[in-house]
């Protein structure tokens, strides 16, 4: 196989803040595999800075997998993931887009989507949310009439004025299922604090209210908050599930934190073991990466797949949320495909 990659610059309707910052546009980085008989596979690597990962990251870690990729018998996808992890440790999103790319080479090669590939359901998979993120008070209005069509909606906390916030969502939409990311930005004490107001507002999911590292944070939480409560930055990979059983009520899987399709389905399957209820998120990605992590959709019990839908140029169709709904592509592998425009895209550079 060959390996190659294009940088793309995704622009934001609004400036995407959270609790740790924000931006105006994002740039993420497209990996293109071609087969010896020029069938071609795609995967999306979203890079955060805060796990430690940059364009210039992924492209560096995709020239250490080069070797790996062109030597390797595409249809070996476990071997391949544990040859890349022996290369570099860490590099999540690289390695995700590599792994996304590998999987649709094969449901086009078998002439399948990959969730059909895995025995999967699309029927069943549950509604996504909308994102509201952190924005002035008279600008979150306009936010929720904009998701008018999504009957469910997560906020963005983290702020000195969370409360007034979800006031203000609530009251402009009073009849639609609200969920809060405080995205770790929160004492054990305020999150309960918080829960219990939460929890009067109509609020039904409390994501990671605590510091990453602050397991015992989690429980105290959890044992006294009036909300389910998820992890989200404190699981990354399957090995962390375990610790977090009896702290969380479930967990947040996200390619870009995770590193593969496969290992997002060893995570549901870990989640499964201890009775945690399993959600999936992404980034801010093209409709190419939400393709990608749409095909474990039919496993979860809750889902976040909105990163595409917040975009003002999404260069990809693929998997599409209409009214929430999760409609995934019967087309063979992720069901992406690039969308034509008057402006050339990039080229694929070589690895």
């Amino acid at each position: 196989m060959k390996l190659s990659h294009q940088t793309i610059e995704l622009k934001p309707v609004h400036p995407f803040v959270i609790a740790r910052g924000g931006y105006a546009h994002h740039r993420n980085v497209i990996v293109r595999l071609t087969d010896t008989d020029g069938l071609e596979g795609f995967g999306e690597a979203a890079p955060n800075k805060y796990y430690a990962e940059s364009v210039e990251t992924v492209v560096a870690a995709l020239a250490q997998f080069k070797p790996v990729i062109e030597r390797a018998d595409p249809l070996s996808l476990e071997s391949i993931e544990t040859d890349l992890n022996r290369v570099i440790r860490g590099n999540a999103s690289a390695k995700s887009a590599v792994s996304s790319a590998l999987h649709d080479l094969l449901g086009k090669r078998l002439g399948l989507p990959v969730h059909r590939i895995w025995g999967l359901d699309p029927s069943t998979a549950p509604q996504s949310s909308f994102t509201i993120a952190i924005a002035e008070n008279h600008e979150l209005e306009a936010r929720v009439e904009e998701a008018r069509d999504y009957p469910i909606l997560k906020i963005k906390l983290g702020t000195d004025r969370d409360m007034e916030i979800v006031r203000i969502v609530r009251s402009a939409a009073p009849a639609k299922r609200l969920r809060v990311d405080a995205n770790a930005a929160w004492t054990a004490k305020h999150a309960v604090r918080m829960s219990d107001f939460l929890s009067d507002q109509g609020v039904e999911m409390l994501e990671q209210p605590v510091a990453a590292n602050d397991i015992e944070g989690l429980r105290f939480v959890r044992e006294r908050s009036r909300l389910p409560v998820f992890a989200d930055e404190s699981c990354l990979v399957a090995t962390d599930v375990a610790k977090l059983a009896g702290a969380v009520d479930g967990i947040n899987i996200k390619l870009a934190k995770c590193g593969s399709l496969r290992e997002a389905l060893r995570m549901v399957h870990a989640a499964r073991a201890l009775d945690l209820q399993v959600m999936a998120g992404c980034m801010i990605e093209s409709s190419l990466g939400i393709s990608a992590i749409a095909q474990i959709a039919p496993l979860l019990d809750t889902a976040d797949f909105d990163g595409a839908a917040l975009l003002s140029n999404d260069p990809y169709r693929g998997t599409t949320i209409v009214g929430g709904t999760i409609r995934l592509s019967d087309a063979p592998g992720l069901g992406a495909s690039p969308i034509a425009t008057e402006r050339p895209a990039a080229a694929f550079q070589s690895a």
